[in-house]
């Protein structure tokens, strides 16, 4: 398995655990409003990114030490290309739910239920972007 495509399951492992568990003690806690409601809600996501970061640091140093040279290596015209590929896609996923964020959900809640919206549809952009990556790995695909 590639270096590169290796990181992409990093990152996607990484959000899928870090930001899910946020998403299931976001359902799961019913905080009071008010003050009590954002602190519950900004805690909640800081531990979720500090998951996230925590993952993604030790997975870098453990890939980045068995992988030697390769890691090293920059990204040839495959790599720039997949990457494009999972970009591109992830852009028009994140375009499409942010369009229903911002013009639709407004209409219906107010508040956190939009904020965990737009933070849910940032989150499944960037799985998007990840599973493309990976796919394209996967199957050989570039451009």
């Amino acid at each position: 398995m590639a270096y590169r495509e290796k990181l992409a399951w990093l990152e996607l492992i990484g959000m899928v655990i870090a930001y899910g568990g946020y998403f299931v003690g976001v359902g799961l806690v019913d905080p009071a409003p008010g003050r009590l409601e954002t602190l519950t809600y900004v805690a909640l996501f800081g531990a979720a990114t500090m998951v996230r970061l925590l993952i993604l640091g030790t997975g870098w140093l453990t890939l980045r030490a068995q992988m030697g040279s390769e890691a090293r290596a920059k990204p040839d015209e495959r790599d720039r290309s997949i990457a494009r590929r999972g970009a591109a896609i992830g852009y028009y996923v994140l375009l499409g739910l942010m369009l229903w964020v911002g013009v639709m959900l407004p209409l219906t809640d107010t508040g956190w239920a939009v904020a965990n919206s737009a933070l849910a549809a940032i989150i499944i952009a960037e799985i998007v972007r990840d599973a493309v990556i990976v796919i394209s790995y996967r199957r050989g695909w570039h451009g």
